[in-house]
């Protein structure tokens, strides 16, 4: 059901919320059944009921907007705290270790490996982060330079691949623009990586353990470029579709199952309307898998 996902205190709110307009609704009803003759008052009754009901449907429900954000944030919160106190307690630990011990040089190889990829994974929550920060704040549409998207969504899968240690065959890319079609749009290189790139790893981390996932190009009537990235992964509910791109925002499933913070999608969806474009999700349900589609509006010829 859709209101499982919705937690108890919330639940509460709007359920004494409408207790008290039920109530309010039957005893004026019975007032004006009692009183019918006393036409002013009916009409100032009236008035006032309507007046009453209102206020308390507006307070109910900003009550529960509130105890919804609030619970979302203190998420978000301490979803960052793991992200980032895992990593540096992992780069502390293998410190003291060189620090304390002698190690061989093959040894000593591997703690930098490590410690660089505990490096990089912080690097990318506080990207993450500062993203999320500025995709909330109203920001004109961008001009930008010309991007080559195939190229781009090439690159961001060999890094997807390399960082997630996946086997081949894992990721799947197809160009499928024709050879008279446009393949560059225009916009700022650095976030459109970034929008591919939280495409293609939720993609990867929603598909645990069996990682499949297709990601092709296409363009469509009206001069946009299309990214769809498909998985075979949990899958969403339909009634979540929508929702998923709201920050902080992330099905039940996934808080319970996965790591994350709830600003991938959220990213995604502001780079997408920055660029003139837009980002739409489509799932059959729970374990059915999803797509996501990013479409974005092809650079005029030079």
């Amino acid at each position: 059901m859709v209101l499982s996902g919705y937690p108890r205190s919330t639940l509460l709110i709007v359920a004494a919320g409408v207790v008290v307009v039920l109530a309010a609704v039957a005893m004026n009803v019975t007032w004006l059944v009692l009183h019918w003759r006393t036409g002013l008052l009916v009409i100032l009754g009236l008035i006032f009921t309507a007046l009453i009901i209102s206020g308390v449907v507006l307070n109910t429900l900003f009550l529960a907007r509130e105890i919804r954000r609030n619970e979302h944030q203190n998420a978000f919160l301490n979803a960052v705290t793991h992200e980032l106190k895992t990593p540096l307690a992992s780069i502390r630990l293998y410190l003291e270790t060189l620090q304390t011990r002698t190690v061989d040089e093959a040894r000593r190889r591997e703690f930098q490996d490590i410690m660089i990829a505990d490096c990089d994974r912080l690097l990318h929550t506080i990207d993450q982060v500062l993203r999320a920060g500025q995709g909330s704040a109203a920001r004109p549409r961008l001009k930008g330079v010309r991007v080559n998207l195939p190229e781009m969504v090439a690159d961001c899968l060999k890094l997807a691949q390399t960082r997630h240690h996946l086997p081949e065959g894992a990721l799947v890319f197809a160009n499928r623009l024709p050879e008279d079609a446009a393949r560059t749009v225009l916009g700022d290189a650095d976030e459109l990586r970034s929008a591919i790139g939280n495409l293609i790893d939720n993609a990867i981390k929603y598909s645990q353990p069996r990682v499949e996932v297709y990601v092709e190009v296409d363009a469509v009537e009206d001069d946009d470029l299309v990214v769809r990235v498909k998985d075979r992964g949990i899958g969403i509910p339909k009634a979540e579709l929508k929702r998923i791109f709201k920050r902080f925002y992330r099905i039940q499933e996934a808080v319970t199952r996965f790591k994350g913070m709830g600003l991938g999608l959220f990213i995604v969806n502001s780079v997408a309307r920055r660029h003139g474009g837009r980002v739409y999700a489509e799932s059959e349900g729970r374990g059915q898998g999803s797509t996501f589609t990013l479409l974005l509006p092809a650079a005029p010829p030079r």
